[in-house]
């Protein structure tokens, strides 16, 4: 009987190893040969950009983060400024799950000087669908 048990629990992990493997490719085709989609449909994204900010890419893509399938948010900001700028990013999403960050996340390397465009990635745990809507903030602040 313990040898039953023994089995049983190997078959049961080798058949999660393999639906694992099999759930990593989620998206469509078209997805899936980028990696990147819309991470909303249209007009189920919200965005409150400030004057010194332009979005210049928001798009989402799975990848495993601490071990599992997450959900990505890639953002690019432009300093449409004419002096060097550090941003806020604020991603609020309809489940109640939020992410964000400075770009760039340190200054030691400077700030992002006008007309320069940063991009940051920001994984959100336990997230393994795409969100139905999301409110995304981006502020300038001091260095």
């Amino acid at each position: 009987m313990k040898q039953r048990k023994g089995l049983l629990s190997w078959f049961i992990v080798i058949g999660a190893v393999v639906c694992l493997s099999l759930g990593a490719g989620v998206g469509t085709t078209a997805d899936a040969a980028k990696g990147e989609f819309a991470c909303a449909q249209e007009g189920k994204i919200s965005k409150e950009i400030s004057p010194e900010a332009q979005l210049d890419g928001f798009s989402c893509f799975f990848k495993r983060f601490e071990g599992v399938q997450a959900l990505h948010f890639k953002v690019a900001v432009k300093n449409v400024s004419d002096k060097p700028q550090r941003f806020r990013v604020h991603i609020f999403l309809d489940n109640g799950k939020a992410v964000g960050g400075l770009i760039p996340r340190k200054t030691k390397k400077g700030l992002i000087k006008p007309g320069q465009t940063a991009t940051f990635v920001y994984p959100v745990g336990g997230m393994t669908d795409k969100p139905g809507s999301i409110i995304l903030k981006i502020k300038s602040v001091g260095p």
